[in-house]
């Protein structure tokens, strides 16, 4: 092994950019946006480094101005998907031989790359088409994406200095290597650095890729290819296909060579691709790696002895930052009596003061949420809210689509802990409140565990140790990521290693090593140097 074989650079937190008033950054990114806003873009499909198009496509429009159209991406058909495959597959020797410094050189490129000249654009597009405002389209799209190459990277080296000991005269070695076919990769809207992250990791450890973007966030997902394509990625390692999701499934969970799924996105869509793999099993030369993280329906539990405005400002941040549509957002909280009022007032004075509409206006803390179909089912329940006797919208409740979809931050107070929206998963700006006597708190944290099948985020708030202690315990199984005293978002690559367990993932950790272990195929080495020559251990005669 050379001297400084495990040198890398060492990762550290991409500082987050403030985009105040009159700064350099604030200016570069909205003139961005304006630009990237009229440019009318045309989004091939990526195939063994050739842009594909059908000429079958989709408009690509603002959530928060669905009337103006950005742009549009090609749709494949099943030849594509299975050339994508091929093209992988054809790829894998190559890559697969690369050495491992040499993967993690292009991964180190892309971030400094999106640290500089490329941070504009990719947030600007996701702040487009995924109606994001700036502060959230910079820790998402900027910094968090940088992390994630650069700590992986980290955690690649780690990985490889975990080896065996050796006896005398042996010499036991261990090597990570790639998983023989190649990785599909299903990223979600809702977070552009998650999109990058699922083909990158597998692609860090020598792996192939065919990537599925979501529809609605083909945007930045270009951003993304050209930022790989300058780095320095080789044709075929990362295939991108857009389309029919079934389509896209079958064809690719049909091939013998098909070794491993990346998926982040809605827990019943996933649980039908594990039992697709399960149907095919015999088909496949190895046994596919799952990893997937999916739904939430993410809590904040207080007791008595916590400070209310404390929990007003995590329940507002929590349940409303980017429309409520993060997974790891907010939407159900546990409120004892003695504090509900003084929360209520606090709650509703801050929800009061947030202003809602196009992340170009950089006075709006809400935008839109996704597509029509996600508004017209959080606005279903927001409507069945105000005219159910066991329901009381206490702020919010308005919703619009006429421009863009945008529906207002929302506090629901529910009578039962089993009230609809306490236990269904909405993704959008909706909080639901129930307020439980003092006394029982006890018997509310095992409301807050029983009440829903999802084990995601979750907080706490207490001055009391012993409570904290508590509580912490009763929900050990409730949540992946488990926040004391702060609302339940906001994981960071390095410090939170993020996931979930129960219905809402395989709680593999996105950004850290044991995410990275999952696309790697371990083959022990032992060698003797100097081999026995008698059959005869000393017991004999």
């Amino acid at each position: 092994m050379a001297r400084g074989f495990f040198n890398v650079p060492k990762a550290v937190n991409e500082p987050v950019k403030g985009y105040a008033p009159g700064s350099p950054e604030r200016k570069e990114l909205l003139e961005t946006y304006k630009s990237m806003f009229n440019d009318n873009i045309d989004i091939p499909m990526h195939i063994n480094g050739k842009e594909v198009r059908t000429g079958n496509t989709r408009k690509i429009s603002p959530p928060h101005d669905h009337k103006h159209v950005v742009g549009q991406y090609h749709i494949a058909e099943k030849n594509h998907v299975d050339e994508a495959i091929s093209t992988a597959l054809a790829a894998r020797e190559a890559w697969s031989s690369v050495s491992w410094m040499e993967r993690a050189s292009i991964f180190l490129k892309a971030a400094e790359l999106l640290a500089g000249p490329y941070r504009a654009k990719m947030n600007a597009s996701t702040m487009i088409a995924q109606s994001k405002n700036v502060h959230q389209a910079e820790i998402d799209a900027a910094c968090e994406m940088i992390d994630f190459f650069k700590f992986n990277v980290e955690y690649m080296t780690d990985i490889f200095k975990d080896q065996p000991s050796s006896a005398p005269g042996i010499w036991n070695r261990v090597e990570y290597r790639p998983l023989e076919g190649f990785v599909y990769a299903i990223s979600p809207f809702n977070f552009t650095s998650i999109a990058a992250n699922l083909p990158a990791a597998a692609a860090l450890m020598g792996n192939v890729v065919v990537w599925k973007p979501s529809d609605h966030q083909a945007y930045s997902a270009q951003v993304i290819v050209d930022l790989f394509k300058e780095a320095g990625l080789p044709d075929g390692v990362i295939n991108v296909v857009y389309g029919d999701p079934v389509m896209i499934s079958d064809t690719v969970l049909a091939s013998p060579d098909f070794s491993g799924l990346h998926f982040t996105g809605s827990t019943h869509v996933f649980k039908n691709l594990w039992k697709q793999i399960g149907n095919n099993i015999h088909n496949y030369k190895t046994y596919p790696r799952i990893v997937g993280e999916t739904g939430g329906k993410d809590f904040i539990w207080a007791h008595n002895s916590a400070n209310p405005l404390q929990i007003a400002t995590a329940i507002v941040r929590g349940s409303f930052e980017y429309q409520g549509q993060k997974c790891s957002a907010a939407s159900r909280a546990y409120i004892p009596a003695s504090l509900w009022e003084e929360v209520k007032k606090h709650i509703i004075a801050q929800t009061n003061e947030i202003k809602m509409g196009s992340p170009e206006d950089t006075n709006n803390f809400v935008n839109a949420v996704i597509h029509e179909a996600s508004f017209d089912k959080i606005a279903s329940y927001i409507d069945a809210a105000k005219e159910d006797k066991d329901a009381e919208v206490i702020v919010g409740g308005n919703h619009d689509k006429s421009v863009g979809y945008f529906i207002e931050p929302t506090v629901i107070v529910a009578k039962s802990p089993t009230y609809a929206t306490m236990t269904t998963e909405l993704f959008g700006p909706v909080m639901t409140v129930f307020v439980y006597e003092d006394s029982e708190w006890e018997a509310s944290l095992k409301l807050v565990d029983e009440s829903t099948e999802y084990a995601l985020t979750g907080a706490i708030f207490s001055k009391d140790r012993y409570i904290v202690e508590k509580a912490s315990k009763a929900l050990e199984n409730a949540a992946g990521n488990f926040y004391i005293n702060d609302k339940p978002t906001g994981a960071v690559v390095g410090q939170q290693p993020f996931g979930g367990a129960r219905a809402s993932g395989t709680n593999d950790k996105a950004g850290s090593a044991q995410n990275l272990l999952r696309w790697t195929s371990v083959r022990l080495i032992k060698e003797t140097f100097v081999s026995p020559t008698d059959y005869k251990y000393p017991f004999l005669g």
